[in-house]
């Protein structure tokens, strides 16, 4: 049984309904009911993790993230996410929590990655790391892009945050899932994943129902605002 996960959802949900935010998710469906997956998120905003999340619930999926492990020396934050079981990520030590990610996927969970490990703040998919191919190969998983767009608008990188503002739309779009096999090149597995995930995205920002203003600091350079350049791939 668990003890924190499900009114840490439910405290969400009763903020989202105060805030009247605009959530529309597409492609649920595509989550498994059972068994492993690696959902690899875009990463626009700090608040992805709870929207990309939201993605599992219609099939009754609570996903554990990969986040940074200072989250986990917080006072507050850090009980919570042992309480949801999420993973922490010492970069210095990486391994570790690669091996962890893949127990949990070979035990059945459904875990969460942000393949760009870091906020991108042209709000374009950055260049991605193959550590989510390689453990859903490793797992013998389907890996499956997920994009969220919108969350920029409450609290992103760079931009003070403003919890307290109301009717975003917030879209959340589930990809098709594909598996990696152990054969595979991981590069190009991976360059295909952000090709995947660069398209879901470029879908959600035409989907959007508001015209922003032009030159909007939440909406990328290529669409006229005022977002920072994508920074060179390495």
């Amino acid at each position: 049984m668990e003890l924190v996960y499900p009114p840490v959802i439910l405290a969400c949900k009763t903020l989202f309904r105060v805030l009247d935010l605009k959530l529309d998710i597409k492609g649920a469906e595509r989550i498994p009911a059972t068994g492993g997956a690696v959902l690899a998120c875009t990463h626009v905003s700090y608040l992805d993790f709870i929207f990309c999340g939201l993605a599992g619930l219609p099939a009754k999926r609570r996903t554990r993230f990969m986040a940074k492990h200072q989250i986990f020396a917080n006072r507050v934050a850090g009980p919570l996410m042992r309480g949801m079981r999420h993973i922490p990520v010492d970069r210095a030590a990486g391994q570790g929590s690669y091996r962890e990610a893949v127990t949990a996927l070979t035990a059945g969970e459904v875990v969460g990655v942000f393949p760009e490990a870091t906020i991108s703040q042209s709000f374009t998919v950055k260049s991605i790391k193959t550590g989510a191919v390689r453990m859903a190969a490793e797992a013998g998983v389907p890996i499956i892009p997920v994009t969220v767009w919108g969350s920029q608008r409450l609290w992103t990188k760079g931009h003070p945050k403003n919890l307290t503002q109301r009717h975003v739309p917030i879209l959340i779009r589930v990809g098709e899932p594909f598996q990696p096999s152990p054969q595979d090149d991981p590069e190009v597995t991976t360059a295909d994943l952000r090709a995947r995930m660069s398209a879901l995205l470029d879908a959600a920002q035409r989907d959007y129902p508001e015209t922003p203003e032009p030159g909007a600091f939440w909406l990328p350079a290529h669409l006229g605002g005022s977002a920072p350049a994508p920074e060179p791939a390495h």
